[in-house]
């Protein structure tokens, strides 16, 4: 994907195609001012920072097994790791952090329940030394949306933190450098540039437009596993995988066709509007055809540009066209936004729904009761199910890392993707080498991270095929899907 020129670029995240379309909005929090400054490319925790640090803290979430009021996984006092950032508890996450975090064992230990292979013939090499593994995340931190991705960088610093505090990988210990690709596609490729250079491979990256480093990933032969793939060209890179696989061209047939029965007079009259930058109005394209395949007849298609701010054109169409349903592909301030328009009017329509986007709960406290009713899509486990110990964990180490860090769905995908790296890496042993952990790679199907989300294939780069319904109410969500999840066959959008 080419870079957008700057007034687009403002507010542009990319739409992607997931099993079900997935927004790339502004999901990640605002950052504190002297976040960003850290990641320019240091690494956090590692041998240097292997000792948690206590300043800084903040209180746990005494509803999480095993949470504590401690600093994240720092370098101690201050001092810094490999490269790495200060210790103020918030910086580092690949050192051993204090305090009584949640620890797993089986399937859910650090390194995964199989063998280790044998560290016979390990050799040092391009982001290995005897000490460490460095491990690379180049995600949309800084530029228009300030922390849009935060959460996936979070989240692979909280699974090295975890890792870490019991486990090596034939006596070396996880360095995390932090880069950031600034929801720009050169951006993007400085950073893989730089990772090619400096780490063994990149895991839990997260980029609205991640076309950018595709080539230099794959040049360099860095295997690039991701939280989630946006574009054609990330896909197609040989050496790039992702915790949630994503073929653009595929689209799940399973929502659609939930709606189409449940709610079939609303699913003849619907809209699909999209914001209006990057991927987003191709992948919105490709929505349209393939849920007008599932059952819906779609009456109205639309996108928005990224510098609107007056919504009430838009709920005024909808109102003349008779809209039903309506499904919105954006930013959660924007469909806050839009929510708060529909009510201005007098308009409500039997369906709204949007994906895992907002399935946040800076979206719930933003829209308020405007929100009830409500409904999102998603391939997650709910964040609140700890009768899925991987999301204990997940919660646990992310409050280590950074106390009162809000869980969401690309952190949850990275912490996966940092888990798989971890298991491969550990079972190759001795023979780890680029070349072998992509060759891993490709084998990989049906990987859940231990339950945390629907089954994946990450070697074959296949779209999932299942999800789950979610409709808020009270500031709640719950599950209105039946079963865990709803399996149906993909549907051909083309564009890929």
């Amino acid at each position: 994907m080419s870079r957008l020129v700057s007034p687009l670029r403002a507010a542009a995240i990319s739409a992607l195609g997931l099993t079900v379309c997935l927004g790339l909005a502004a999901c990640g929090s605002q950052l504190e001012p002297d976040t960003v400054a850290q990641v320019n490319g240091t690494t956090t925790g590692g041998a240097g920072g292997a000792a948690g640090t206590t300043g800084g803290s903040a209180p746990g979430d005494s509803s999480l097994p095993g949470s504590s009021d401690v600093g994240g996984a720092g370098s101690t006092g201050g001092s810094t790791g490999s490269g790495g950032t200060g210790g103020d508890g918030g910086a580092g996450g690949g050192g051993t952090a204090t305090g009584d975090a949640a620890q797993g064992t089986g399937a859910n230990a650090a390194t995964g329940a199989s063998k280790a292979g044998s560290c016979d013939g390990f050799k040092n090499q391009t982001g290995i030394t005897d000490k460490t593994i460095t491990i690379a995340n180049i995600s949309d931190i800084s530029g228009p949306v300030p922390g849009i991705f935060e959460s996936a960088q979070q989240a692979t610093r909280a699974y090295a933190a975890y890792f870490n505090s019991t486990n090596d990988i034939c006596g070396r210990k996880l360095d995390v450098e932090l880069l950031d690709s600034r929801a720009d596609a050169g951006a993007d490729q400085q950073g893989y540039t730089k990772a090619c250079d400096d780490a063994f491979a990149a895991v839990g990256s997260m980029s609205a437009f991640d076309s950018g480093g595709a080539g230099a990933a794959q040049s360099c032969g860095l295997p690039d596993l991701r939280s989630t793939t946006t574009t054609p060209e990330r896909r197609d890179c040989s050496t790039c995988f992702a915790a949630q696989a994503v073929n653009p061209g595929q689209v799940g047939s399973a929502m659609p066709r939930y709606f189409a029965s449940k709610y079939k007079d609303a699913s003849q009259h619907a809209a699909v509007l999209y914001i209006n930058a990057g991927a987003a109005p191709g992948n919105a394209a490709s929505f349209r055809d393939a849920w007008g395949k599932s059952g819906w007849k779609i009456d109205y298609f639309q996108g928005i540009d990224v510098a609107e701010f007056n919504y009430a054109p838009y709920v005024q169409r909808l109102k003349d066209k008779g809209i039903k349903l309506v499904n919105y592909t954006g930013p959660y301030q924007n469909t806050a936004k839009l929510l708060d328009a529909m009510k201005q009017q007098g308009y409500k329509p039997d369906v709204f729904i949007q994906d895992s986007t907002i399935y946040d709960q800076r979206f719930v406290d933003e829209a308020g009761s405007n929100a009830d009713g409500v409904f999102a899509y998603s391939t997650t486990a709910r964040f609140d199910d700890f009768s899925v110990k991987e999301m204990q964990l997940y919660r646990s180490w992310l409050d280590q890392v950074k106390p009162g860090a809000v869980p969401n769905y690309f952190g949850l995908y990275a912490w996966s993707a940092a888990r798989l790296f971890v298991e491969q890496a550990t079972r190759l042993g001795g023979k780890l080498t680029r070349a072998s952990l992509v060759g891993a790679l490709k084998g990989v199907k049906n990987w859940t991270g231990n339950g945390l989300h629907v089954p994946q294939q990450v070697g074959s780069k296949n779209t999932a095929s299942c999800v789950s319904v979610l409709q808020l109410n009270g500031g709640k969500w719950s599950q209105v899907s039946p079963g865990k999840y709803m399996c149906a066959p993909l549907v051909d959008a083309g564009g890929s």
